[in-house]
């Protein structure tokens, strides 16, 4: 159910590189991960670029919101100094730029589709779109492990990217599951569930099991509680300790 790697590297580098950068994935291939995590969003120009939240301010100085500047103006922006001095030469990604890279790299991309509100559709349709022209040799190939995964909280975003890269997996992502997870997955032809893990049980864990479902879970941190999730039937997770929980964690 679950055929990708175990243990994925949160945001590039965890909690140890600016969050979703090319320094991040630096960091994480420096720890041995070979699978990442990271977010996509569009700039105003329609142009996704690697970034998490849907305004400036945070991890980019600014103001304004992420879908008020063109890509050119985006990947110009600082990234890195937020994080660490030393990290002030660090841009804002665009998503070809990462993807480039972690393919250079031989890292498997979860890629989240991480729509401004009012831009689910708009969002999840061009990241698909772009995404299936960068993997046409591997889509004609049928080897879905060459793929990357799709996620988002988004039905919206998924569907559209469902609608526009059929061939591209998806996993729908929950924070408190709704009542009908099971029927928004089916209806998504998601092949997995991406759940937190503060919120998980043994008896949601069997539902997707039984669902015929991967189980993901964001962001463990923690080894005795990664270690408690597996025994759940947890299939792989993400975390930001990569110096704690390496990619060989689950065997």
């Amino acid at each position: 159910m679950w055929p990708y790697p175990k243990v994925l590297a949160h945001r590039g580098g965890g909690k140890l590189a600016p969050e979703n950068t090319l320094a991040a994935l630096a960091c994480g291939l420096s720890y041995g991960f070979h699978a990442v995590e990271f977010d996509v969003m569009l700039a105003r120009d329609g142009v996704p670029v690697v970034m998490h939240d849907p305004f400036l301010g945070r991890t980019v100085p600014g103001s304004g919101n992420v879908y008020d500047y063109d890509a050119a103006e985006l990947v110009a922006m600082d990234a890195g100094s937020w994080f660490a001095p030393r990290f002030r030469d660090e841009k804002v990604p665009l998503y070809t730029q990462f993807v480039d890279s972690c393919r250079e790299h031989n890292i498997w991309m979860n890629v989240e589709i991480k729509p401004a509100p009012g831009f689910e559709v708009a969002t999840g349709r061009a990241v698909a779109t772009l995404t299936r022209a960068m993997f046409g040799l591997q889509i004609a190939a049928d080897d879905p492990l060459q793929l990357p995964l799709f996620s988002s909280f988004s039905f919206e975003a998924l569907e559209a990217a469902a609608l526009a890269a059929p061939d591209i997996p998806r996993a729908l992502l929950v924070d408190e599951p709704p009542r009908d997870w099971v029927r928004q997955a089916a209806a998504l032809g998601a092949v997995a569930i991406h759940a937190n893990h503060k919120r998980l049980t043994p008896q949601f864990a069997r539902e997707a099991r039984d669902a015929g479902l991967g189980l993901f879970c964001y962001t463990v941190n923690d080894p005795v509680r990664a270690r408690e999730i597996l025994d759940w039937g947890v299939d792989a997770f993400c975390t930001d300790r990569i110096d704690l929980i390496g990619p060989d964690f689950v065997r």
